[in-house]
């Protein structure tokens, strides 16, 4: 434990139970993390049907509230107001008042103060007297969508979009005390944005240490990826694999291919012409699935963050194929304990390499799990965290001097 007991309000933005997708895996792990060692008040968004399942978290935090909704999901309609507001406007369409009278209400009673992501951040924006930490801070994705966009009127929106939430995160970093990134990489981002880099420290995401002792049994010619195609970054990856890649690999030798996690509304028509695509949708245990496949293949083109389901599959010894972008931000070797192709006909190359050569894959999956063990476990990931809400506290001084720079976020989102 770092420091003394306390008493930690927590606001996330996910409802951390159950972890089926990667913002409520790290929500789950690092709340469990603090609960051994603090008194924990959760404050969390639910989506639909969420809130039956209460027991596991009321078991670890003294008391836990809940709010319909989600900061990443708008449902209210755009006012014309909304486009002109400082505030990018998903965040002011899911603004809700609720929430921000449970924040208002619990803050007196606790010694610091946690927000998971950037939309339960804002709910702690006002309250300068107490210390705050600000967790996974990301603009990667956006940075990206204007950066790597042909030029044109679209690539024109996507950098109004981008020069707009840099100025919005940067007086958002500027009223915590510390913000964390999941790595190097996005720390750079928020840099860029011109974001107070002395307060930025890097908290990386995990995988539970239990993983590391699953049995590895892999399917041969079974390649898998782990991810819900809802999200844009997911979606391309398989399409991209799919269209590109997929096809190469079966020319030269029989093979399947298996996408998990939720499909949603997502029209994936196309993924299931041939019959060799499976798409399993919302699993129990992906990682037994990920466990019997010969490869992970992680072909993303965009997106940021580290990745979990690479480090997932890492645990559990299973190989990992990616490009450039899905190694972003993770300590890894190309050869040692991944492989790493960015043009389709490297990166079926690539998983061909694997599926055909024994001692390729037994070094990459022992490499693999040797790493995931030394720097990516939950345990070691919540003790950094626990290191960067101490140092808050020590560096607080009971006011924020930049506060009145939110003053307009939150006007116009209870406007």
């Amino acid at each position: 434990m770092v420091g003394r007991r306390m008493k930690l309000l927590i606001v996330s933005s996910w409802y951390p139970y159950p972890p089926d997708n990667g913002s409520k895996l790290r929500a789950f792990h690092l709340l469990s993390h603090l609960a051994s060692s603090h008194d924990i008040t959760l404050l969390s968004f639910t989506d639909s049907g969420e809130e039956r399942d209460q027991a596991v978290l009321k078991d670890l935090c003294r008391d836990v509230r809940i709010v319909a909704g989600n900061p990443c999901k708008p449902t209210a309609s755009l006012r014309a107001v909304d486009l002109i507001s400082t505030t990018p406007r998903s965040y002011v369409q899911t603004y809700s008042p609720r929430m921000q009278d449970l924040v208002d209400r619990a803050v007196p009673h606790h010694d610091a103060a946690l927000a998971l992501q950037c939309g339960a951040a804002l709910y702690l924006t006002k309250h300068s007297t107490i210390p705050r930490v600000f967790d996974e801070a990301e603009v990667g994705v956006i940075r990206d969508g204007f950066r790597t966009h042909p030029p044109g009127l679209a690539r024109y929106r996507r950098g109004l979009t981008w020069w707009k939430y840099g100025h919005f995160i940067r007086h958002l970093v500027d009223l915590f005390d510390r913000t964390t990134t999941v790595s190097e990489v996005e720390r750079q981002h928020l840099a860029d944005a011109h974001c107070n880099a002395s307060a930025l420290r890097i908290v990386p995401n995990g995988v539970d240490r239990q993983e590391l002792k699953r049995k590895n049994e892999p399917r041969p010619g079974r390649m898998i990826y782990s991810g819900s195609v809802t999200y844009s970054a997911n979606l391309d990856a398989v399409r991209y694999f799919a269209r590109d890649i997929f096809p190469v690999i079966r020319q030269a030798r029989p093979a399947t291919f298996v996408i998990t996690g939720s499909t949603g509304d997502t029209d994936v028509s196309d993924l299931l012409a041939d019959g060799t695509i499976t798409l399993t949708g919302r699993v129990a245990d992906a990682a037994h699935l990920v466990a019997h496949s010969s490869v992970a293949v992680v072909p993303l083109r965009i997106g940021g963050g580290t990745r979990l389901k690479i480090l997932e599959a890492m645990a559990v010894g299973t190989p990992v194929v990616t490009t450039s972008k899905g190694a972003e931000g993770l300590d890894v070797e190309h050869g040692e304990n991944i492989l790493i192709a960015d043009s389709p006909e490297a990166f079926a190359k690539a998983v061909l390499r694997v599926l055909d050569d024994f001692v390729l894959r037994a070094r990459l999956a022992a490499n693999g799990r040797r790493l995931v063990e030394r720097l990516y476990t939950w345990d070691r990931i919540g003790n950094l965290l626990e290191e960067v809400i101490d140092e808050a506290r020590t560096v607080h001084r009971g006011h924020s001097p930049s506060a009145s720079s939110l003053t307009e976020t939150r006007r116009s989102a209870t406007a």
